[in-house]
């Protein structure tokens, strides 16, 4: 496949994304309902609470790993009132990132920062769970995907490509279960609050989609592995925590998993009508838990992540 020289795909995808992104940072936060004349129910159902409080997790985890490998610095630092006195990240550190990437990243980190307002404007919430990223943690993933260890281990913040990799593990779950979760609700302002995170959500992983697929074919040193073979075992491995069939791809595929099966370019992960995947908070689990348990902790939440739904299955 071509792969363009002048106007990038990811150029294109975050120019698109700046368009959707509030002009100052320091405006404050509104939600806004765009149905205001309907009714509302006062009584919120606890089922919608426990849905939404799950992906404080998530948005926990990107925060603390976006923040520190563009700033060197965490929540702890710019916004310790959101870490609730959680316990500090394990590992956390600045990614060896050219100033492009370190833009780009540290973008992502304030969005994830701004979703965590937005939900625990919303939720009660919960203190921010115990997040293990250490590079050690991601070599045991990496490691896992190939099915044999790397060597050397692989290292997230040894450079911009590495992180890009990296980070090509996190966003498009959280997709996939902010579409699950939308499916669930019962309330229209929670179900217009997960719609908003999950537009932004889906934007950040076509950026970083986007910048691995001009680089698809690019080894990656010193493993001499292409990008895009790190996506598809990246990928291989989710489905197989998950346990519910194929829900996730690289960024080539077999031409008749492409869309509409006429193309082996796969930038943008989806079904066979290119509509976006759905997983439950189970899947998420056993996915962010590394090991396909919801009931074992690991991973990047080596004490489990909090909120009832996932001390349920801690049991």
């Amino acid at each position: 496949m071509a792969l363009s020289t002048s106007i990038t795909l990811a150029t294109f995808v975050a120019s698109l994304i700046l368009l959707l992104t509030p002009i100052s940072c320091s405006s404050p936060l509104v939600i806004r309902n765009v149905v205001d004349d309907e009714p509302r129910n006062s009584s919120i159902p606890q089922d919608d609470i426990d849905l939404l409080e799950l992906h404080l997790n998530l948005e926990y985890l990107g925060a603390e790993l976006f923040l520190h490998a563009a700033t060197g610095n965490g929540l702890d630092t710019f916004s310790p009132a959101l870490a609730s006195g959680g316990p500090r990240p394990l590992g956390a550190k600045k990614a060896k990132l050219e100033p492009f990437f370190r833009d780009l990243i540290e973008q992502l980190a304030w969005q994830n920062v701004g979703h965590l307002r937005a939900i625990m404007k919303t939720v009660e919430g919960f203190p921010r769970p115990l997040l293990d990223l250490r590079a050690e943690s991601f070599a045991k993933l990496m490691d896992k995907a190939f099915g044999r260890p790397l060597s050397p281990p692989f290292d997230p913040y040894a450079s911009g490509l590495n992180f890009l990799i990296a980070s090509y593990m996190l966003p498009y779950v959280c997709l996939t279960g902010y579409v699950g979760t939308n499916q669930r609700l019962q309330g229209s302002a929670f179900k217009q609050l997960v719609a908003g995170l999950l537009a932004v959500k889906s934007g950040q992983d076509a950026v970083i989609r986007g910048l691995l697929y001009e680089r698809a074919f690019q080894k990656v040193e010193p493993y001499e592995i292409t990008v895009a073979e790190f996506t598809d075992r990246i990928s291989d491995l989710r489905n197989k925590l998950g346990h519910r069939g194929i829900k996730d791809e690289g960024l080539v595929v077999p031409q008749y998993q492409g869309a509409e099966g006429k193309i082996r370019g796969n930038v943008l992960a989806g079904n066979q009508y290119s509509v976006g995947f759905a997983r439950s908070p189970r899947e998420i689990l056993r996915i962010m838990y590394g090991g396909g348990n919801e009931h074992s902790a690991g991973g990047f939440f080596p004490h489990g992540a909090n909120g009832r739904i996932a001390r349920s299955y801690m049991r």
